[in-house]
C-alpha cells in the first residue's frame, strides 16, 4: 500500500515592500512521505517570494514535469516555473524551455556550493534562469516552525525576508547567485 500525502494548512499574510504586493492567503500543501518539514517550508517560503494570485503549488516530488510552484497565464501557459532545492540541470533546461521564467532557491548548507560549482557553467547559458541560495541556519529554523496548521507573517523588504510564527522569527537573506539576462 502506498503512503499517502501529509496536508498541511498555511494562513499567510504577505507585506512585499519590494513589489508592493499585500495580500493574505489560505494555503494547503500537500507533503509527499519522502519530503522533509525543510523542503515544505521552503516551498512555503518561495509562495510568500513569488505570491500572486495565480501562482499555485504543483504536484512537486511526484512529478517531475510539474514545478515546485508556479504561475499559468490565462491561457495555461507557464509564466514563472520555481523549484527549490537542488534539481538536475536538465530538469531546469527542461523548465526554461516551457517557461517565460525560471527561479530556483537552492538550499542544503554546504552541497549548495558543490551544486553551484557543478553546474554554474551550464546554467549560465539559461538567460531565463535566475538561482537564489538560501542560508541554512534559516531553512533550518523555518523546518522547526513546521505544523499541520500554521499561521505567518511574512515581510519582505530589499530582499530580506522576516518569517513571523506565533513564537519565533525567522530572518532570511536569500544569496543571487544568478540573475536572468
Amino acid at each position: 500500500m502506498a503512503l499517502r500525502a501529509t496536508i498541511f494548512k498555511a494562513n499567510l499574510q504577505i507585506a512585499d515592500m519590494d513589489r508592493h504586493y499585500y495580500a493574505s492567503h489560505s494555503l494547503t500543501l500537500a507533503r509527499h512521505p519522502s519530503e522533509t518539514d525543510e523542503r515544505l517550508m521552503v516551498r512555503l517560503l518561495a509562495f510568500a517570494l513569488f505570491a500572486d494570485e495565480r501562482l499555485q503549488f504543483g504536484r512537486g516530488l511526484s512529478s517531475e514535469d510539474e514545478a515546485a510552484l508556479w504561475h499559468l497565464d490565462r491561457t495555461g501557459a507557464i509564466e514563472t516555473w520555481i523549484e527549490v532545492g537542488l534539481p538536475d540541470e536538465r530538469l531546469l533546461r527542461r523548465a526554461c524551455g516551457r517557461a517565460r521564467q525560471v527561479a530556483l532557491l537552492a538550499y542544503g548548507g554546504r552541497a549548495v556550493k558543490v551544486w553551484w560549482d557543478q553546474n554554474r557553467d551550464k546554467l549560465a547559458r539559461l538567460d531565463n534562469l535566475a538561482v537564489w541560495s538560501l542560508p541554512a541556519t534559516a531553512t533550518a529554523a523555518l523546518a522547526a516552525l513546521a505544523e499541520r496548521s500554521m499561521d505567518f507573517v511574512c515581510s519582505i523588504q530589499d530582499g530580506h525576508l522576516s518569517w513571523s510564527g506565533t513564537e519565533q522569527t525567522v530572518e532570511v537573506t536569500p544569496e543571487r547567485l544568478k540573475d536572468r539576462t
